[in-house]
C-alpha cells in the first residue's frame, strides 16, 4: 500500500513538473517572438539606402558602369515581411558589391575610387555578417546601413571631383613638367656596381 501511494505521489509530482516546464517554455517562446518582432521593426525602420545617384558624375557613370547600376538597383529593392527576407537581401547586396571592382570605367580607375569601393565592400560584407547572426544586433545593423550610405556619398563625390578635374584644361608645358616630377621615371642616384669588377677598399 505504501508503495502504491509513493508511486501515485511521484506520478503527480512528475505531471506537475512537466506542466511547469511547458509553461516556462511557452513564456520563453513568447519573449523570443516579441524580441524578434522588435528586432525586425528596428531593422525595417533603419533599412533606408541612398539608391539614387546624387552627383552628375555618378548619374553619367551608371550608363557605362553596369556593376554600379546593378548595385544601386539592388539597394532600391527593400525587403519586407520577415528577417529572412532581409538576410537574403544582405547576401544579394554582398554579391553585387563584390562586382564593383570589376570593369571600373577608365576615368574612375584611380586609387581614391578603389579605396572608397573597398570601404563600401567592407561595410556591406559586415552588414551581411551581422544580419546572419543568431542573436541579431539590430542597432549595429542600422548603424552599418547609415555608414554604407555615407561611403556611397563619399564615392560619388569623389567621382564628381575626378570629372571636374578632367574638365580643367592643361596648360602648355604642364604635361612635360608632370613627367619630370614623376619619381618613378627618375634615374636612380645610386651608382651601378658591376659585380665582375674587383672591389677596391
Amino acid at each position: 500500500m505504501k508503495y502504491k501511494i509513493a508511486v501515485f505521489f511521484s506520478m503527480i509530482f512528475i505531471l506537475f513538473s512537466c506542466q511547469n516546464d511547458n509553461q516556462k517554455r511557452l513564456a520563453e517562446n513568447k519573449k523570443e517572438i516579441k524580441k524578434r518582432e522588435i528586432i525586425f521593426k528596428n531593422i525595417e525602420k533603419g533599412w533606408v539606402f541612398y539608391d539614387t545617384p546624387i552627383t552628375e558624375a555618378s548619374e553619367a557613370s551608371i550608363a557605362s558602369w553596369n556593376e554600379f547600376r546593378m548595385f544601386l538597383a539592388e539597394l532600391a529593392q527593400k525587403p519586407k515581411k520577415t528577417i529572412g527576407a532581409f538576410q537574403q537581401k544582405a547576401k544579394a547586396l554582398s554579391k553585387k558589391v563584390m562586382a564593383l571592382n570589376d570593369n571600373i570605367p577608365y576615368q574612375f580607375n584611380k586609387p581614391q575610387i578603389k579605396s572608397r569601393i573597398s570601404t563600401v565592400i567592407t561595410k556591406v560584407r559586415l552588414l551581411d555578417l551581422f544580419i546572419h547572426l543568431d542573436n541579431i544586433p539590430d542597432k549595429k545593423v542600422t548603424l552599418l546601413v547609415s555608414e554604407i550610405n555615407l561611403e556611397l556619398v563619399s564615392l560619388q563625390r569623389q567621382m564628381d571631383k575626378i570629372v571636374e578635374k578632367s574638365k580643367i584644361p592643361v596648360e602648355e608645358g604642364e604635361s612635360d613638367l608632370l613627367k619630370m616630377m614623376d619619381t618613378t621615371r627618375a634615374i636612380p642616384n645610386t651608382p651601378i656596381i658591376d659585380p665582375n669588377l674587383p672591389r677596391v677598399e
